[in-house]
Parts: structure tokens; C-alpha cells; sequence
């Protein structure tokens, strides 16, 4: 859609390679790569090359100004709603994309669980792809006609320029806790790394912000429309909360009016995000009558609460993997369980090791009965990632099983009568990442699988 890639194994004959500098990679050095992958122009600091080259003293100020000269007035169409956070934001994300496409406004979805106009399209590499990928989506989303794309916009992406030529309509902030501090070391840094979603508020547009999030003043930027939303306080604020096996009814007050709500979705973590749609809704004038029905219809995106029934008990696949998520989902669970909880999870490798003994108390804790099981070692020794999980930990309910294929299959069998199998860590993701292999492997998957098994015994 696009004709300039910083990317050569994404380069197409005619496109426009830019050599950009990073950390530990030189695009100069793939220049040779682009030109036999079809570039056939090439935008350098320095060299000379067998197509046409333009120098100049700095790829990547060249590709931001290209970006924004070539394409920006086409996406300034659309309007383009970014959702950052630590927790709730593909959920959040993807509730705004249905709902607006519920109410016939054509609207797009780039994020952890894909790219979607309507339907899914394609899965992404990250939360927030690269900025000449990024472009590529919005283009596409341009194209088909969407009025709307809603984007999760990540911490790293911040960082690393994956949105500085954008302008964003709205910006919708759910809560910062503790994650990613292997790259941004102090929970200071990872609120400023968000912050620069804010920054790029367009003047008319308007910031929602969780006010009962204690790193709030962060994104509460003086030049921006400011909007709140939270139980405690909030232009919007929920009133009242009642959860049943069902799903949610709560109340909130806008303007002192006092509104009612039903939704499919459980838990007070999901009434924050939407909450947060119901906000942005109301800015973009939807009437609260047409808000109340379209929330009653609105599902969990996939790996997110999903639930599946086996007799009276309840396996809930879920891609909680932070300390806060965990501590949400088995809260959750609890009040819609009458019976034990089990839990299978395991922690990532590659990543924060400090969160790691902090996320299994929180699941020994509150689990009758856990699984310590891979979630994507990466290139990590898995007996190191199971030994930071259980450091000083002084519950011994638990078991050790590394296969997750057969750790979900033993969590399956624990479960007797109201019980409730909690499958934590990886939600949608189709494959388990070892080594440089991404091996097949999805949790729904295995559940059905096996569960079709007991069915022919």
C-alpha cells in the first residue's frame, strides 16, 4: 500500500528502502539486500549505489517528513482513537472497534490480536507494528473506507518512534502497573514513555483518562481536552456495580445524569474499559439510549475471558500475564465460583525477572491449586524462569509440568464439580516461542481437543 520500507524482507520492485540507524543494527548494511529484493530507490547517509540514491544527514528525519508529507492528509480523514496502558487495552481497543462498526461507522482495529476491518484480516508481529507498517494499515484502513481506527499503542512503540509522525483524535489511557521494567527500569520512565501518546493529541481532540490510577498526573497534559472516567471520581463516574454469572450491571453519572448498564463482560477490571468506550462514545456524540444497546451486544476479543464449559465447571483461557492481570482474572473468577480454583501459568522469558516470584505468590495465593507450565521461554533456560517463580515462595500447592499441552490436560482433570480452570498467559497467540522456533500451540485449542476425547470415552 505503502512504497517506502525501512524493512528489506518486506521490499517490493519499485519500493524506497531507508537505511536507518538503530541500536544494534545498521540499515547501510542491508542496503545490497533491499536493491535484489526490488528497491529501486535508496534513501542513505552515505555510500553509493547501483539505483537512485538521495544522501541525506539523517534517514530517519527523511522518513518522518515523508511519511507525514505523503500520507498524513489522507489519515487526518479518519479519525484515529490510540489506546495505551499496562492492562485493558486490547480489550478496550477492540470494544471500540466493534461498537462503532455496530453503529455503521466503519472503523478498523490495529493491535495485539490483529488487524481487523470488521473482520479480521491479518495477525501483527506486536502490539504496535513498526511506523512504515503502521502507515501501511492506516492506508489500507483509508482505502476500504473506514471512518475510524482504533490502535493499541504500546510502551516500547513510544520509545522507539513506532508513532511520532502521527496525530492522534483521541487518546484513551486505562492504568499503569508495573511491566516492561527490563527496558524502561523505573515505573517513572514507563509512564513518560506513554506519555508521548498524549503529546501527539490533536488540538480539537480529547485525552480519557482513568482517574483512579495513581500515575494519572502523567497523561493529564495542561495543553489537552482532558476527560475522567473511574469509580471513585471522574466526569464519568460508575455509581453503582453488581456482577452475576451472566455478566455486569452497573451505573454510571455524566453531567448528573445517572445512566444503567448491562454487559456481557465480567469483573470490575472490564467495567473500567467500558467505561472507557462509553466516554469516547459520548464525545463523539452517540446518544446513551443507542450506547446502552450497543454495550449489551458487545463480547470479550478472543483470549480474553474466554470460557468454556465442561458440566458445571467453568476453563477460562485468558492472556493475563502481569501482576495485576493475574490478581484481576482469579479475583473475578472467584466471585462466579463456588467451588476450587485451579490455575495453570507460567512467565515469559526474556523479559522482567523481578515480576516473576511476585506474579506466582499472587497465584498461590489465590489458587487452591496451581500448574507452573511454559509461556514462551524464548531463548531463556526454562529451569532459570521456574526458579525466579518459585523463589521464597512458602506455599507448596503447586506442581511443575513444562509441557503446557499436558499441564493443560492435568489442570482439566483436577476439576470435580463448580470448579473453575483458569489457562493464564497466552489468551489468542497460536504458537509457543522457543528458542528461534514458534512451534504450534493455542490453549482453546488443546482444551477442545482433549475435551472431545472425554466426550468418545
Amino acid at each position: 500500500m505503502i512504497n517506502i520500507q525501512t524493512d528489506t524482507r518486506k521490499i517490493k520492485t519499485g519500493d524506497t528502502f531507508v537505511a536507518l540507524r538503530g541500536i544494534s543494527s545498521d540499515g547501510h548494511e542491508y542496503i545490497q539486500k533491499a536493491i535484489e529484493n526490488g528497491a529501486t530507490k535508496i534513501i542513505a547517509e552515505e555510500g553509493s549505489y547501483s539505483v537512485e540514491t538521495i544522501i541525506v544527514s539523517d534517514t530517519r528525519i527523511y522518513l518522518n517528513e515523508y511519511l507525514k508529507k505523503t500520507y498524513n492528509d489522507k489519515l487526518n480523514e479518519m479519525n484515529i482513537i490510540a489506546v495505551t496502558g499496562t492492562n485493558g487495552k486490547t480489550t478496550t481497543a477492540k470494544l471500540i472497534h466493534d461498537s462503532l462498526n455496530l453503529l455503521g461507522s466503519k472503523t478498523a482495529y490495529i493491535g495485539t490480536i490483529g488487524f481487523y476491518i470488521e473482520n479480521k484480516i491479518s495477525d501483527l508481529a506486536n502490539s504496535t507494528v513498526d511506523l512504515c507498517d503502521t502507515y501501511d494499515l492506516l492506508m489500507k484502513a483509508y482505502q476500504e473506507g473506514c471512518n475510524n481506527v482504533v490502535m493499541e499503542v504500546s510502551s516500547h512503540a513510544c520509545s522507539m518512534g513506532r508513532i511520532e509522525t502521527l496525530r492522534f483524535d483521541y487518546v484513551i489511557f486505562t492504568n499503569l502497573t508495573q511491566d516492561h521494567l527490563d527496558y524502561h527500569k523505573t515505573m517513572g520512565n514507563y509512564a513518560l514513555a506513554k506519555q508521548k501518546a498524549f503529546k501527539n493529541l490533536k488540538q480539537e481532540g480529547s485525552a480519557i483518562i482513568n482517574i483512579d490510577d495513581k500515575y494519572n498526573e502523567y497523561f493529564m497534559l495542561k495543553e489537552n481536552k482532558n476527560v475522567t472516567y473511574g469509580f471513585l471520581n471522574g466526569d464519568f463516574k460508575i455509581t453503582d456495580y453488581n456482577m452475576t454469572s451472566d455478566g455486569t450491571k452497573f451505573s454510571y453519572s455524566y453531567n448528573n445524569v445517572i445512566n444503567s448498564i448491562e454487559t456481557k463482560l465480567l469483573g470490575k477490571y472490564n467495567t473500567y474499559n467500558i467505561l472507557a468506550l462509553i466516554t469516547l462514545l459520548t464525545i463523539l456524540g452517540i446518544k446513551e439510549e443507542l450506547i446502552s444497546n450497543v454495550v449489551s451486544k458487545l463480547n470479550a476479543p478472543v483470549g480474553r475471558m474466554e470460557i468454556v464449559k465442561l458440566r458445571s465447571n467453568n476453563i477460562i483461557i485468558d492472556y493475563a500475564h502481569s501482576q495485576t492481570q493475574l490478581k484481576n482474572i482469579i479475583e473475578t473468577t472467584k466471585e462466579i465460583t463456588k467451588g476450587n480454583i485451579y490455575t495453570v501459568f507460567g512467565c515469559t522469558g526474556d523479559r522482567d525477572r523481578i515480576k516473576r516470584p511476585i506474579m506466582t505468590e499472587i497465584v498461590a495465593k489465590k489458587s487452591n491449586y496451581f500448574i507452573i507450565t511454559n509461556d514462551d521461554p524464548h531463548y531463556e533456560n526454562t529451569q532459570q524462569i521456574v526458579e525466579d517463580m518459585i523463589r521464597d515462595l512458602e506455599l507448596n500447592n503447586y506442581e511443575i509440568e513444562l509441557d503446557r499441552e499436558k499441564a493443560i490436560i492435568k489442570g482439566i482433570n483436577l476439576l470435580k464439580e463448580n470448579d473453575a480452570l483458569l489457562i493464564l498467559g497466552k489468551g489468542h497467540e497460536e504458537v509457543m516461542v522457543i528458542n528461534d522456533q514458534r512451534i504450534p500451540c493455542n490453549d482453546r485449542k488443546i482444551v477442545e481437543s482433549y475435551l472431545e476425547t472425554l466426550e468418545e470415552k
